[in-house]
């Protein structure tokens, strides 16, 4: 992903109350890869004083003068608005905050009718390539309307990674069609619907339990044929409460590296948790700039 993102033209970045040094820490790598050009918005003087705490220069970034987490962020989310940015970020402030910004009906990101929804990109340490997930995040219980949208999010950022024909499994408790459960009856709908080309190049399958969708020798045992079984590209999960437990199962348990950031707004918007490492959140910015139009 790094790789692939130096290859293009630098993007530019606006973050959000900038004033933590993993933050700090992540967008300096990102700028002196080559990944983006970036704007910190936040107080300069502590801008300044955490920077030369890490050895960083400041004078490495632009710097957009403001003080406290909410006028940070309706600062940053306005020149994104605006065409002084292309990838928005989250710095040292709460996802609430942040996400009332983006969603903000005088000068927010979301598009007339959008759907924002969380996606993440894991790289686990027994599986054999980059798995997207969504939503973890943002939509608690999506509906099949949403569940289309979050679909389209996960191939067309796929295919910005370079998979020309991602494999997306649609997770619910059993492989079997249970008539009695939603979760069930929506992956069934999504799977007639990509069998019929209606979201184009792609390889849908569901209702998938997680195991089926992860290893071939599962879905084997249980007499499945399935064209994404352990191969699988992009999980969608049925609600938050199941995408949510599988990340930081993924994140804490088995420490995989991740990337993260809200889709469906004007712009990429990268979205982290305060605690996640510098890592995370470079990957993370190169994510959003290779998603960034």
């Amino acid at each position: 992903m790094i790789t692939a993102v130096q290859s293009r033209p630098r993007k530019r970045l606006v973050v959000a109350y900038a004033e933590d040094a993993h933050t700090l820490e992540a967008v300096n790598a990102a700028v002196q890869m080559g990944i983006v050009d970036a704007t910190l918005v936040g107080n300069r003087a502590e801008i300044a004083r955490q920077c030369m705490a890490l050895e960083i220069d400041p004078h490495t970034f632009k710097i957009a003068e403001e003080d406290g987490d909410v006028a940070c962020v309706n600062k940053a989310v306005r020149m994104i608005n605006e065409g002084e940015g292309d990838i928005l970020m989250k710095g040292l402030v709460s996802t609430d905050k942040y996400m009332r910004g983006i969603l903000n009906k005088e000068f927010g990101l979301l598009p007339p009718k959008g759907i924002l929804s969380h996606l993440t990109v894991f790289e686990l340490p027994n599986y054999p390539k980059l798995l997207l997930v969504s939503d973890v995040a943002v939509i608690p219980y999506p509906d099949l309307n949403q569940k289309m949208a979050l679909v389209r999010y996960l191939t067309q950022t796929a295919r910005a990674l370079g998979i020309e024909k991602p494999k997306v499994g649609v997770i619910a408790p059993s492989e079997q069609l249970l008539p009695g459960l939603q979760s069930s009856l929506d992956a069934a709908v999504l799977a007639k619907m990509a069998d019929r080309g209606q979201f184009g190049d792609i390889i849908l399958d569901g209702p998938l339990a997680l195991d089926v969708a992860l290893y071939a020798e599962v879905a084997q045992i249980k007499h499945l044929n399935s064209p994404v079984a352990g191969d699988v590209d992009c999980l969608l999960f049925p609600n938050l409460d199941a995408g949510n437990v599988f990340f930081k199962a993924a994140n804490q348990i088995c420490r995989a590296p991740l990337a993260a950031m809200v889709v469906g707004a004007k712009a990429p918007c990268v979205l982290t948790s305060r605690g996640d490492t510098p890592e995370s959140k470079l990957y993370s910015i190169a994510l959003a700039a290779l998603s960034a139009r």
